[in-house]
């Protein structure tokens, strides 16, 4: 017999960055106004957020989680479906529901456990087949797992990939496509058009689709890729998280009431664990009420992305293309990417780095997100920090060539094309 914990002993990736002094992770926030926290008494502008419409700090939802704290305690102390439930709980389903315009929505714990909860009760292992996105969300990758169902990966948004392997699947089979709407490294934009048409030619199989990064982002209120292309109809479930427009913590899930109420029973991520803290919940009823008071957020957003991208664009960075508010450099070393990081916090400016195994080795990746928040003035901050240090670590578009599998992200075909498989 031997130790069990020998690997965790031997683990060396974490001690050598550690040791270089280029470790860039749970650096510990002192405080945070939304689009400026503090490190060490230092103010930096943060874009490396999730925060797309700045509403961590928003007045309005800070007095609602006060409130709610008043009304219901610090915490539930239990599952939703014994003594966890409160009314705030129900009201959000509601308000959730009609946002993404579906019957009825469900309300986990964390967004992981949405996707864990759901895809793992849905899918059965002897009768289904799950088809995920290769670009798939950790979570979704861990649902799939869960359900010990047969999974068949198909290229990322390659929806002539996605008909080939929906053919392979025996009609004997149940078959849930399971993507994201906006992909999170990236800021890919699911080609929704072109998959709803693929999944009409198998008119058996389901639609779930991960919309963490496009709630708040995409569409005319805020409700999403499916809201986005007009297409709400077309996907069977809607699966969002508050962690990202929502400044709190949590998912949920959305759709036909017969199909929610098989998941409230049967998805043991949603049945043993404790129901969302009352603050949580009352911070997204709050967001939701800011959402419908502000539309400016919206707008602000978007011009702050054109705004980033002209800048980019101007300086010729090696930037990934995107209309989100998810925009990657790409770096390809690894090292180099931790050595940037490092010297642009010390300029002032906060962003992650995205390394092996979230991609492929040697195609590194700083992820720069941006709010509806952010001020002119801290964007150019940003994009000055880019210019002086782009050149210096050779990640201009000059100076570094961007693998073609980054740059020619989408497939697209004519729908005559896909029916007669070319």
């Amino acid at each position: 017999m031997v130790d069990i914990f020998k690997k965790c002993f031997d683990f060396p990736d974490a001690k050598f960055v550690k040791a270089s002094g280029l470790y860039p992770f749970f650096k510990a926030m002192e405080a945070s106004f939304g689009t400026t926290v503090y490190y060490e008494g230092k103010p930096v502008v943060m874009i490396g957020s999730n925060n797309y419409l700045g509403l961590t700090s928003h007045p309005k939802v800070i007095q609602r989680a006060k409130e709610a704290i008043d009304q219901l305690g610090t915490g539930c102390t239990g599952s939703r479906c014994l003594n966890g439930n409160t009314v705030l709980h129900d009201r959000l389903e509601e308000k959730l529901a009609a946002l993404v315009g579906k019957e009825e929505a469900l309300v986990f714990a964390t967004g992981f456990l949405t996707n864990l909860g759901t895809i793992g009760c849905l899918a059965d292992p002897e009768s289904d087949v799950i088809l995920s996105d290769a670009e798939n969300h950790a979570s979704i990758i861990e649902g799939c797992r869960l359900s010990k169902a047969q999974v068949v990966t198909y290229r990322h948004n390659d929806m002539l990939d996605l008909q080939n392997k929906l053919k392979e699947i025996p009609s004997e089979k149940g078959c849930l496509i399971v993507t994201d709407g906006v992909f999170s490294m990236t800021g890919d934009i699911l080609n929704l058009p072109e998959l709803v048409a693929v999944k009409k030619t198998f008119p058996e199989a389901r639609l779930f689709l991960d919309d963490a990064h496009g709630l708040g982002v995409l569409g005319a209120k805020g409700e999403g890729t499916a809201g986005h292309f007009g297409l709400t109809k077309e996907v069977d479930l809607i699966m969002g998280t508050f962690s990202k427009s929502f400044a709190s913590i949590g998912g949920f899930v959305a759709g036909e009431s017969d199909v929610i109420d098989y998941i409230r029973h049967k998805a043991r991520a949603f049945m043993f664990s404790a129901a969302m803290p009352p603050a949580s919940v009352a911070t997204v009823l709050g967001c939701l009420e800011v959402l419908e008071e502000e539309p400016w957020r919206l707008e602000n957003l978007r011009k702050n992305i054109r705004i980033i991208k002209n800048g980019f664009e101007k300086m010729g960075l090696a930037y990934l293309p995107s209309d989100t508010p998810i925009i990657s450099v790409f770096v390809g070393d690894e090292g180099k990417a931790f050595t940037l990081v490092k010297d642009l916090f010390e300029h002032g400016i906060f962003v992650t780095p995205v390394c092996y195994p979230a991609v492929p080795f040697g195609q590194a990746l700083l992820r720069t997100s941006y709010m509806a928040t952010h001020t002119e003035k801290e964007l150019d901050k940003a994009l000055e920090v880019f210019a002086k240090l782009a050149p210096q670590y050779g990640i201009l578009r000059n100076q570094v060539e961007i693998p073609k599998e980054l740059t020619h992200r989408t497939q697209t075909y004519s729908f005559d094309a896909l029916l007669q498989g070319a």
